[in-house]
């Protein structure tokens, strides 16, 4: 485990949740939770196009639980290709979303905390940037701006002022223009055999 999670998790126990990697056993509670905090029209974003058949970004799938173990949070990043840079060759970045919270632990900090430590290990890991669809005035205090997005577009309807970007490396995105395309890990299909 990384050591920004290691800091992130000992500073949030003494808050009654801890910030972890997602396991298998997630699955339900988080779909749930999303469920609950994004609504029915969830599937039809601009962004969920970017992540349906893929998986998160290698380490990238982070939960928060509260002092019993439940999952109380979510966010994960992915894979994607933030257009091209000045060279003509793909800018590789990180789609961030969703991050939710369940309604009976917003206001303790959580979301916050996830994006912490969503950014800290993704900068540990490497990658030069993030990007985003979500409220200005919340994502700005973590570096997240519309200008390092200005030049990126969505594969469907987004608006334009939620579309931000942070760089983890200085001039990470500078030049980056077009469309954003998914190219993290595809989810294995189970493979069935005939019987004989």
């Amino acid at each position: 485990m990384a050591a920004v999670l290691d800091s992130v998790r000992a500073f949030f126990a003494q808050n009654a949740f801890t910030i972890d990697m997602e396991n298998p056993g997630d699955v339900v509670a988080r779909e749930n939770l999303l469920d609950r905090a994004m609504g029915p029209g969830r599937r039809r974003k601009s962004s969920e196009t970017l992540r349906r058949g893929r998986v998160p970004a290698e380490g990238l799938a982070l939960v928060a639980r509260d002092a019993d173990g439940h999952v109380v949070g979510t966010v994960r990043l992915w894979n994607v290709e933030a257009g091209v840079g000045r060279d003509g060759a793909p800018v590789d970045a990180l789609l961030l979303g969703p991050l939710a919270v369940d309604a009976g632990h917003e206001g303790r900090g959580i979301g916050a905390a996830l994006m912490r430590a969503a950014i800290g290990e993704a900068k540990v890991r490497g990658h030069g940037a993030i990007l985003l669809v979500g409220d200005a005035a919340y994502y700005e205090r973590f570096g997240f701006f519309a200008e390092k997005a200005a030049h990126l577009v969505m594969p469907g309807p987004f608006e334009r002022a939620r579309f931000l970007g942070l760089e983890l490396k200085q001039g990470w995105l500078d030049g980056a223009a077009g469309l954003l395309v998914a190219s993290g890990r595809k989810l294995s299909q189970p493979r069935f055999r005939r019987a004989a």
